[in-house]
């Protein structure tokens, strides 16, 4: 498996998100991808090993939440309205990373953006770390916790402009996860599969607590399975109360 390699996909991305990776982008994709599936055989990081699923639901994927920070052609318009300034350099916590995703395509196509991944598994950090230094990537950093110590950390409370968090619980977790963790007109960025109306009124609910507010839900379809995600967008706009997040393990069994 490891001698396959990614497809390559330039059109797509163009057509999908209105941007295309560098060629040098599209290498170091090669590199992830070859590391990823070598280190799958000990480490069990993903059951994503097949290129173009591998392209699809994990690069695409990873960077289809971060398409308002893309720079795209004029002509592209998004549908939800949502907008951003695309050139500034953020300060970005990728929130149980698992196998590096969303954080390390971020990482590879944002060299501005300083990227913390955050797990609460060493062994794959560990593996993460050594993957970051063998693609050269020396704005990505390691943290090795649970979002709940991290959030009452003064120095990580409040401090980031960018919260990624994909497949991690349901959203209104994701986001007692996240918004402890931004400054001030900070953004989330919430991955999911399918999103119902019952989910969205919860999450408001709960970002309401938060000092958080919902800015957009982007439905987007996936281009080669058809797949339909959703990215949802949260923006800080007031300080989040001291008391969240709350102890490790209780936004789980108790969401907000």
């Amino acid at each position: 498996m490891s001698n396959c390699t990614l497809p390559n996909r330039s059109e797509v991305w163009l057509q999908s998100l209105g941007w295309q990776p560098t060629a040098e982008q599209e290498k170091q994709f090669e590199r992830l991808f070859q590391q990823i599936v070598q280190a799958n055989q000990q480490l069990n990081l993903t059951r994503i090993t097949d290129p173009s699923d591998f392209w699809e639901k994990h690069l695409w994927d990873s960077l289809v939440g971060i398409a308002p920070w893309l720079p795209t052609e004029s002509s592209v318009q998004r549908q939800d309205g949502f907008s951003v300034d695309s050139s500034q350099s953020l300060k970005v916590i990728d929130i149980g990373t698992g196998g590096g995703f969303p954080g390390l395509p971020i990482a590879i196509v944002k060299p501005t953006w300083q990227i913390t991944l955050l797990d609460s598994t060493q062994k794959k950090l560990t593996f993460l770390q050594q993957v970051t230094a063998k693609l050269g990537l020396e704005n990505v950093g390691i943290c090795c916790d649970r979002a709940e110590n991290l959030g009452q950390q003064s120095s990580y409370r409040e401090s980031f402009d960018l919260a990624v968090i994909r497949a991690v619980g349901s959203a209104s977790v994701c986001a007692e996860y996240a918004l402890p963790l931004l400054a001030l007109q900070g953004y989330a960025v919430l991955y999911r599969g399918q999103w119902t109306t019952g989910e969205q009124e919860g999450l408001v609910a709960a970002i309401s607590k938060l000092g958080g507010e919902l800015v957009a839900v982007s439905p987007v379809t996936m281009p080669h399975s058809q797949g339909i995600r959703h990215c949802i967008y949260l923006r800080k706009i007031e300080a989040t109360n001291p008391k969240f997040p709350r102890r490790v393990g209780v936004p789980a069994r108790k969401p907000l």
